[in-house]
């Protein structure tokens, strides 16, 4: 009999709700995950300690780890951890850096890795990708997918404002990804994988449109949903594709020009609403920029302290740091004054 639909990987589990850490104990204990429940588990600097008392009666004898920071070193260096340790599994507990660094680590000690989201920060939740920083700046490594994943909205309320509404940035910028996708199929014939481009546009648009805010439980579970569909998007594409155009291109050239300068989603946000200044295209500029604003994301360079000058060279080192990637920014080929120009003219008209 042939093959009617392709076979796609999905987590085991996704849980978004208040409490949702409670449940880690009962998913570990499924023999899908861990046989013998030999589990270790990775927690960030900051919240450590207390995300280590919470977990501790559910989890008992599971040895923690601390992660110190986002970087390729420390992720080998829990890689080595795990592997010396003969774990089954791999709890990542934290933001978006030490799940990224946590994904890596699974993938070199070859066990699967459950994701356990305390921000929103971006679609790394469930993404086939790490970010990680090393000597060169930061770069984006392919993982395995986490094989469970839990979003405790407890902790998401009580992260940090900024790195929450992050997450819009991120997930909006997939319309500008899917534009640039769309473009290159166009101009140069690359396949497009429409459920990918279903899944990225679908996680966009139901953030789009929203009237309510991170402080509400509703709109952080459409969120963490549209950043693990993200993330799933990738997965089915087989690439970022879907979720990473210009707009991540000018994300990845400001963390190497000026690195610290503002946060993963916030650059994809301006990165995306400049991409749809490029492409002349009134509406969706103004269906973003309008989102971005009502969740006090910037829209300017100058709202994350950089200049048109240094927006200018992000936008010119941009294409480098995906080669082979067509986008707007490819497609349009400009030159620096014409970047300059262009850089000034997108200020003045969103600058209000």
């Amino acid at each position: 009999m042939p093959l009617l639909a392709r076979m796609l990987m999905a987590p085991l589990t996704v849980e978004v709700r208040r409490g949702a850490v409670a449940q880690l104990g009962a998913l570990l204990a499924d023999s899908r995950v861990a046989t013998s429940g030999r589990v270790a588990v990775a927690v960030g600097a900051g919240q450590g300690d207390h995300i280590s008392s919470m977990i501790e009666p559910t989890l008992g004898e599971a040895e923690v780890f601390r992660v110190p920071d986002g970087s390729v070193d420390s992720a080998v260096s829990l890689g080595a951890d795990l592997r010396k340790g003969a774990y089954e599994a791999v709890v990542g507990i934290g933001g978006g850096k030490t799940i990224d660094v946590t994904k890596y680590a699974a993938s070199l000690a070859g066990i699967p890795m459950v994701a356990v989201a305390t921000n929103l920060s971006h679609d790394g939740i469930c993404s086939p990708v790490s970010s990680l920083e090393h000597e060169g700046g930061k770069g984006s490594f392919g993982v395995p997918m986490p094989l469970a994943i839990l979003v405790d909205l407890d902790f998401v309320h009580g992260a940090p404002p900024s790195l929450v509404r992050s997450g819009v940035g991120d997930v909006i910028s997939n319309l500008s990804a899917i534009e640039d996708w769309q473009l290159g199929n166009m101009e140069r014939g690359e396949p497009i994988d429409g459920l990918a481009v279903a899944m990225a546009r679908t996680s966009a648009e139901a953030v789009l449109g929203r009237g309510d805010s991170i402080e509400s439980d509703a709109f952080l579970t459409v969120l963490a949903e549209s950043l693990i569909l993200s993330g799933m998007s990738m997965v089915v594409a087989g690439s970022s594709r879907p979720s990473s155009g210009g707009d991540h291109e000018i994300l990845h050239a400001v963390d190497q020009l000026y690195p610290g300068s503002s946060n993963h989603g916030e650059i994809a946000g301006i990165g995306a609403a400049f991409c749809f200044f490029l492409r002349e295209d009134e509406h969706r500029l103004s269906l973003v920029s309008d989102c971005l604003r009502s969740h006090d994301l910037p829209v300017i360079p100058g709202d994350v302290g950089l200049t048109a000058e240094q927006f200018t060279a992000a936008v010119m080192l941009a294409p480098s740091t995906r080669p082979g990637r067509y986008t707007i920014l490819e497609h349009l080929r400009l030159s620096e004054a014409e970047v300059r120009d262009r850089v000034e003219e997108y200020v003045r008209a969103l600058g209000h």
